[in-house]
This record gives C-alpha cells, structure tokens and sequence, in this order.
C-alpha cells in the first residue's frame, strides 16, 4: 500500500507541474475518488502550488545592491592583492636565495645533484612559509574561537 501511495503522490506532483498523460490523470482521479485522506492532501497541494504561482518576489532596493557589490568589489580586489603580495614574496625570497646558491655552485667541491636538490629546497621552503603565513592570516580573521578563553 506504502508504494501505491508513494505512486499515487508522483503521480500528483506530475499533475501539479502538467506532465500528467491521460492515463496517468484517470488514475489520479481514480485514487482520489476513492480517499479523502489523498483528496485533502491533493487540495493542500494545489493551494500551495496556486500560492507559489502568484507570489511577487520583492525587488531589492538599491542600497542592498550597493552593499553587495561593493563587498563584492573588495572581496575581489583583497584576494587579487594577496596573489600578488604572495607572488612578490616567493620571488624576492627566491632571488636572494639564488643567490645564496650560486655562491655555492661557484665552489667546485659541491656536487650538481646537491645543488638541484638545495635550490629545489629552498624554493619549495619559501613557497610553503608564504602559504602557511597567508593562510595563519586568513584563519585568524575567520577563526570563530578566537575570542574564547580557556
């Protein structure tokens, strides 16, 4: 009975929305014929379905917009500014290290794999200090524990 009923209720939402065959609308009708549990339950649905047709979603007004689009402005432009500071700092930490390295590779005793495995080191130290920083900032601003005390 359990699965009819559930049959029975697709078979009302495809009615609700218009994709009820003939068919499918006289076995509808049938059901409902016969339960006035399932026609009270058809009834309900068809006012909410009368209801959400004839709403009027409510236009913001302009000072919602201006909000919005300025937080959205500044969401923008403050992570465009942290790609570029991050960028800026693995360059400026990486160049000064290179040349760190190349002092080292002037020296004929270090051998050429150790001093790939040193800059790919260093470079990858840098990346990951500069990820760990921004992302220690981000988390501090966001962080919903923080002003909790123990």
């Amino acid at each position: 009975m359990d699965i009819e009923r559930e049959n029975i209720r697709n078979l009302m939402m495809a009615a609700l929305d218009g994709e009820c065959s003939k068919s499918e609308c006289r076995q509808l009708d049938e059901a409902l014929a016969a339960n006035a549990e399932l026609r009270h339950e058809w009834g309900e649905l068809q006012k909410v379905k009368e209801v959400t047709n004839t709403m009027n979603v409510s236009k913001a007004p302009d000072q919602v917009w201006q909000e919005y689009w300025g937080s959205v402005y500044a969401q923008l432009e403050r992570g465009v500014a942290w790609i570029l500071i991050s960028l800026g700092t693995i360059v400026l930490i990486s160049w000064g290290v290179w040349d760190v390295i190349q002092e080292l590779s002037a020296d004929a005793n270090v051998p050429s794999l150790v001093k790939y495995a040193l800059s790919a080191l260093a470079i990858g130290v840098v990346v990951l200090a500069v990820s760990v920083i921004r992302e220690k900032l981000f988390v501090r601003k966001s962080d919903p524990y923080k002003d909790i005390e123990r």
